[in-house]
Order: C-alpha cells, then structure tokens, then sequence
C-alpha cells in the first residue's frame, strides 16, 4: 500500500467536518421537533385533566335536578288536590 496524499487526508478531514456539522444541524432539529411535541402533550395532558376535572363537577351537580322535578310534581299534584277539595 502507499502513504495517503497529505492533500487527500485534507480534503477527506474537510468533508467530515461538513458532515458532522450536518448531523449536528439534523440533531438539533430533531431535538427542536421533539421539544415541541412534548411541550404540545403537556398541553394536551393539562385539557383532559381540566375536562375531566369540569365533568365531574357536572356529573355531582345534575342529581338534585330528578329530585327537584319530582318534588315540584308531587307539589302540584298536592296544589291539585288541595284545589278539588275546596272546590275552586
């Protein structure tokens, strides 16, 4: 085998450093992306717990409201009664 040319190790070191500055750019792009779709899953994270938070909240305040209709009902059937009774 022969000794490399002084002048083609120069040219061969000067194209992995543009390659690795390359890959260092692509790193940092992925790195960049990544970064964003975390920041965008925490957001995300945060609205299901707050929906899920506001429909709990929902879900305890809806069972009075069978109880306050049957309750207005048995009223005005007792108004109703009370009515025929007296005969007005």
């Amino acid at each position: 085998m022969t000794d490399p040319n002084p002048a083609d190790t120069g040219a061969v070191a000067l194209e992995l450093e543009r390659l690795r500055a390359t890959v260092e750019v692509g790193f940092a792009r992925v790195d960049g992306a990544l970064g964003l779709l975390v920041q965008r899953s925490d957001q995300s994270e945060r609205k299901l717990d707050d929906h899920d938070t506001r429909l709990a909240a929902l879900e305890r305040n809806r069972w009075p409201l069978p109880s306050l209709a049957a309750l207005v009902a048995v009223l005005g059937l007792a108004v109703a009664l009370w009515q025929a009774a007296t005969g007005h």
